[in-house]
């Protein structure tokens, strides 16, 4: 795997997308985003790292650039790629990152990565260096991260789960699940961590963290993959769903019961009406309100439920309540894999196709996107922007605005571009903090890379 770290932007007026082909005669001004200071760029550095070696070269900060000269730049350290090792990005996450609470940000974020070559790297995104990287072992199947303690967990195609150091990537504890595929959830609960572990069988495995010592085991959806995990903001609901289950209806199990279970006490848990899912998010600023995309297999016209769950308590038991608060429909095409987010406590984002689709929960369409000339792979949503990752090998920044008289609405930016076809099929991934901006590019060799865009100051 290799990184690369560039600030290209594309103005909002130009729909170029493969530098090869632009005439020499075409300009492109680096200019400042325009939901920052004058004074502030996008970083123009290119950095690529292939095995143990760094090549870093600078272009321009500012000034007037052919498409042409831009193109053979990059050309030449993408080229140098060839002596990596191949291997696919199954996921990253920011491990620490910068947020919006200053105007200065001093601190470089660090991003954690697993690959099919069987290592976990962390990579410092400003400098354009790996931090540390893990011995190699089974290839890589999922990641995620526990930034409160600066762990990073990892599951191979052998079925074994691993913590490791952030700060260093010494091993910490390992954990035999059996399974080939998991899908990993971090978890807090009461100043403690655990780990939700989604199974290929589908039961949910309930294990501390760091140590890994299994805490509960249940049965979600019996033979189908449980491939979809939520948290809710309040820490006190887990989201639990089969992407490849049409049939079965998602489930949501009260925490307190799946991280400390009493022995004399069944598992606090409830089935959503509603059948099938192919998304799901929790709103970020409620406590615990659940939106849900249905599914029956066949794309067609989708309904999206939005639950406000709560808990009932009697003097003997303890009853989870899911209320429906919105229902409406949204089009779907045949295109691609539905993608949901969300924005505070009533904005909800659906990308499908090369669509992006803004709602109010009642169902109200806000805004409307068309930017991207294939579909969308990923979405990346604060409250301060939207950036959404392309198989066209181009990212757009949408930013937020309050309107006095619309409220909240959703405004396109630019392009960032992610190089040539030549060597890339496209994004499949997509992540950011407030000063940079994280994505995978699924390479033709393959030899996937990451490519970064940092904001100078």
């Amino acid at each position: 795997m290799a990184v690369i770290m560039t600030g290209s932007c594309q103005p909002a007026t130009d729909r170029s997308r493969d530098m090869a082909v632009a005439a020499p005669a075409s300009q492109l001004k680096i200019e400042p985003p325009l939901f920052f200071n004058a004074s502030s760029l996008l970083s123009s550095r290119l950095v690529l790292c292939c095995g143990d070696t760094v090549v870093v070269e600078h272009l321009s900060d500012t000034g007037t650039h052919s498409w042409k000269a831009y193109y053979l730049r990059r050309s030449h350290l993408e080229m140098k790629m060839k002596t990596g090792r191949s291997c696919r990005v199954v996921g990253f996450e920011y491990l620490s990152g910068n947020d919006g609470r200053s105007d200065v940000w001093k601190s470089s974020p660090v991003v954690c990565s697993a690959s099919t070559d069987g290592t976990v790297k962390a990579w410092d995104i400003h400098k354009g260096v790996s931090v540390w990287s893990s011995p190699a072992q089974s290839p890589m199947q999922d990641i995620t991260v526990d930034p409160g303690q600066s762990v990073v967990v990892t599951s191979d195609s052998a079925g074994t789960i691993k913590t490791w150091k952030g700060s260093s990537g010494e091993e910490l504890a390992c954990f035999l699940s059996g399974f080939s595929e998991t899908t990993l959830l971090a978890f807090s609960y009461k100043d403690s961590s655990f780990l939700m572990v989604g199974t290929v069988v589908g039961s949910l495995l309930a294990l501390t963290c760091p140590a890994l010592c299994e805490v509960s085991r249940h049965v979600v959806c019996d033979s189908f993959r449980l491939n979809l995990l939520l948290s809710s903001p309040d820490k006190k609901w887990i989201f639990t769903a089969s992407k490849e289950n049409f049939n079965s209806s998602p489930k949501v199990f009260y925490s307190e019961s799946v991280c400390c279970p009493a022995e004399d006490e069944d598992i606090v848990c409830d089935s959503l009406p509603v059948s099938g899912c192919c998304a799901a998010v929790f709103l970020p600023s409620q406590p615990a309100r659940l939106a849900v995309i249905q599914s029956d297999g066949l794309f067609t016209n989708k309904t999206l439920a939005v639950f406000d769950l709560a808990l009932k308590e009697s003097k003997y038991k303890k009853e989870p309540q899911a209320q429906q608060v919105a229902c409406f429909g949204v089009e779907l095409s045949q295109r691609s894999d539905v993608v949901l987010e969300a924005r505070g406590n009533s904005t909800l984002l659906v990308a499908d196709g090369n669509h992006l689709k803004v709602y109010t929960f009642k169902g109200e369409l806000v805004a409307s996107f068309q930017d991207h000339l294939q579909p969308i792979s990923a979405l990346c949503v604060d409250s301060f922007r939207v950036v959404t990752a392309s198989r066209d090998l181009s990212l757009r920044v949408l930013t937020w605005r309050n309107d006095p008289e619309h409220g909240l609405t959703l405004e396109s930016q630019y392009h960032l571009l992610g190089g040539s076809f030549t060597r890339s099929r496209g994004f499949t991934n997509v992540a950011c903090d407030y000063s940079s901006i994280v994505a995978s590019a699924e390479s033709l060799d393959g030899k996937d890379v990451l490519k970064a865009y940092t904001f100078d100051f």
